[in-house]
């Protein structure tokens, strides 16, 4: 990774787009610190330590810390996500989305600007519910309709103009500008996340001790970070021979290739829905200002992730379990919505290619579920293993901190894509120089 870095600010064209990248970095951080007007940020500030739910940690660390320091980036990109997600659901529904998706690069300039305007809608509803359900309980300094336009407008535009940024950096930066927007967000919070397991864990205890936590905590990191890499570039590869034609004078086809099914086919978006279904009803309970009481009240601990694997309180391990089952389900769920095997096998029948051993058409449609069907279970399980541990240690250790699973999968994902775009580019030029010789 050092060596293709270092190999890409030799070339002046990749290390301007490298540069452009770090700035827009450094205006999303002094962003994330920028107080909104009229805004008693001691008062949320008080109300984020006090929450117990880990609802509000999931969406701090999505925001690089902005919400609890309620900056003008508090909603960050959150609400582009959602519309992100929500189009891409509706292309399978709505006839008219999905022949925008198929129709070339136009049609992607068309969903692309749906996607901007919905992700508006989702942001003034976001901030408004954040304005009005906060504002009368201390968040603003003058609870009145003005002050809560202004919050309203800000929190607005600080989302628009994030998602702005990271639209910038595709163009003219390295790798996906949203996701690198999400990454530096997430990364930001690490530093306190790992001074709090120092405190926890390390601090005040006797040197051996000490330095056995440390290497304890090192080598647990490191492992998932490993799991996760694994995970994201394991492949099966299905082999496709194409028959061999006549164009012209020439026999030409007749090659051996494969087509490459990713074990994690779904990424990181499982987690994202279960985790964000499950916290839903938490997420409204507080702003409602309800804690809840009897059946409900244990239904919201259930819910509460910071309540998994509590030795002292295991009954509530339960909601742990329908976590898992949900995450499995998304996993199934969104790989059908975005792979097609009857497509894929019509596609590979035209061009005349086939898997030796199955017959074209439905045979290889019906093969290739098959095939997929087994490859989502094990990717599934694998984002489950990550997902659980820090709930493990977290509910055991009380080892809490505002990453977890999900920050480890986006944090590696996004790096190895980036880092894989860089080298492309390097590739790119190197092809041309060798071309212009």
């Amino acid at each position: 990774m050092f060596s293709t870095l270092k190999n890409a600010f030799k070339i002046k064209e990749i290390r301007n787009k490298l540069l452009f990248t770090f700035f827009m970095l450094i205006v999303i951080r002094f962003g994330s610190q920028l107080p909104i007007p009229g805004v008693n940020r001691d008062y949320f500030s008080s109300w984020f330590e006090a929450q117990t739910s880990g609802a509000f940690s999931f969406f701090d660390a999505f925001t690089g810390g902005s919400f609890a320091n309620m900056s003008v980036f508090a909603l960050s990109i959150t609400p582009y996500i959602t519309s992100s997600i929500i189009i891409q659901l509706l292309t399978i529904a709505i006839p008219k989305l999905e022949e925008m998706q198929k129709d070339g690069e136009d049609g992607r300039k068309k969903l692309a600007s749906i996607t901007r305007y919905v992700t508006v809608a989702l942001a003034l509803i976001e901030s408004g519910a954040m304005a009005i359900g906060f504002g009368n309980q201390g968040l603003l300094e003058n609870y009145a309709p003005l002050e809560v336009i202004t919050v309203i407008a800000v929190l607005t535009a600080g989302s628009a103009f994030l998602m702005w940024i990271g639209e910038r950096i595709t163009e003219n930066g390295v790798g996906n500008g949203i996701s690198i927007v999400l990454v530096i967000n997430i990364i930001s919070r690490l530093p306190d996340d790992f001074s709090s397991l120092y405190e926890q864990f390390c601090k005040g205890k006797s040197i051996p001790l000490a330095v056995v936590a440390a290497l304890v905590i090192i080598a647990i990191v490191l492992a998932m970070v490993v799991f996760v890499v694994i995970l994201n570039s394991a492949v099966r590869k299905i082999p496709v021979q194409y028959a061999k034609k006549i164009q012209g004078n020439k026999m030409v086809g007749g090659q051996r290739t494969y087509l490459p099914l990713k074990v994690n086919t779904a990424g990181v978006i499982p987690i994202i829905f279960s985790s964000s279904l499950m916290q839903f009803p938490i997420v409204i309970s507080t702003l409602a200002g309800y804690s809840g009481s009897g059946v409900w009240s244990h239904i919201i601990k259930g819910l509460n992730q910071d309540n998994w694997c509590n030795p002292d309180q295991m009954i509530y391990s339960i909601g742990l379990v329908v976590y898992i089952v949900l995450t499995v389900f998304f996993a199934y769920f969104y790989t059908s919505l975005t792979f097609n095997p009857l497509e894929i096998a019509n596609n590979m029948k035209r061009q005349g290619g086939f898997i030796p051993g199955i017959r074209p058409g439905k045979p290889t449609s019906d093969y290739l579920s098959k095939v997929l069907n087994a490859i989502i279970f094990i990717g599934a399980i694998g984002l489950v293993i990550v997902a659980v541990v820090p709930f493990f240690f977290n509910g055991v250790f009380n080892a809490s901190v505002s990453f977890g699973g999900t920050s480890l999968i986006i944090i590696v994902s996004v790096v190895l894509e980036t880092i894989k775009q860089i080298e492309s580019q390097m590739l790119v030029r190197n092809y041309k120089g060798f071309l212009n010789d």
